[in-house]
């Protein structure tokens, strides 16, 4: 115990005056008050740990579904642009003569492609050295049970095999043979519909429309994402034309044929991350213009 000088100084007044009973008694009172003193310099010298905040992996979710909302728009893009190659090469350049065309360049428009876009692709379907393109799917598993279907137009398909087949590898998948993994999935015409439109108002369109389904679409956090308006491949366009026409808030990027999972495959996390890789490395592959996949609350 270390005591400063006057203290000191006052013991030896004390000592040489008083009775040994007062000294021990002010003495046992210095050493309570020295020991207050040092547990509250040590409670003033406490620090209360708190774990942090973790707010990473919700933004790398976000900044992750971001990322691909903009590579299926991308895909969009891309895939209308090979339509259009598709098109002129089998019917030339004159919509009046050419209903294939026609019909490509109405889907440009529904998706606000812009017009440089839509001219660049006629303009490259006259070159002699663009080969044409072919539409081959191809089917996948994925982590925990899960199935992909893989949709690809192509100029070249022994280039789009290897790349699909490097993609699904990379991401701990595996290449299927036809027909295994297409069973459990439906062949339907499908509008997505945007969340800011009300379901009572989704509903009474779509039913008038002659849609066969709406079903309510979440995103991995269950947030309502919007609706999937669902029909037979025949009455799509009908359908698309009646909601439209109703105003509602279509999504582009997710409309059209589709292949739709008769049900859908729980994963845990780990497994969901995997196919979710799966999914982006997919999606980079040029030749691949979509991926359907039973992967619950993935796409």
């Amino acid at each position: 115990m270390v005591l400063c000088f006057s203290v000191l100084q006052h013991l030896a007044h004390a000592a040489a005056h008083q009775s040994p009973s007062y000294m021990a008694g002010w003495g046992r009172n210095l050493i309570k008050v020295h020991t207050v003193q040092r547990a509250r310099s040590a409670q003033a010298r406490h620090l209360k740990v708190v774990p942090p905040v973790c707010m990473g992996r919700r933004s790398s979710k976000i900044a992750t579904r971001k990322t691909s909302q903009d590579a299926c728009k991308a895909k969009l893009y891309g895939k209308i642009g090979k339509l259009i190659v598709q098109a002129v090469k089998a019917g030339g350049t004159d919509v009046v003569g050419n209903p294939r065309l026609k019909e490509v360049l109405k889907q440009a428009q529904q998706a606000s492609i812009p017009k440089d876009i839509i001219e660049r692709n006629i303009t490259r379907a006259s070159d002699k050295s663009q080969a044409d393109f072919q539409e081959v799917t191809y089917e996948a598993y994925g982590a925990g049970g899960t199935g992909f279907i893989l949709e690809c137009l192509t100029d070249n398909l022994n280039r789009s095999a290897s790349e699909v087949r490097a993609a699904v590898m990379k991401a701990g998948g595996k290449m299927a043979d036809p027909g295994s993994v297409m069973f459990n999935f439906q062949r339907q015409g499908q509008v997505f519909v945007s969340s800011e439109a009300s379901e009572d108002q989704v509903f009474e369109v779509a039913t008038d429309a002659g849609a066969d389904d709406i079903v309510p679409a979440n995103d991995e956090d269950d947030h309502l994402e919007g609706y999937k308006v669902l029909t037979d491949l025949t009455n799509y366009a009908k359908l698309y034309r009646g909601l439209q026409a109703a105003a509602l808030p279509l999504v582009e990027d997710r409309s059209g044929l589709v292949y739709n999972p008769l049900s859908s495959v729980e994963c845990d996390d780990q497994a969901y991350d995997q196919n979710e890789q799966m999914l982006e490395r997919l999606l980079a592959v040029d030749d691949v213009d979509d991926v359907h996949t039973n992967c619950a609350g993935l796409r």
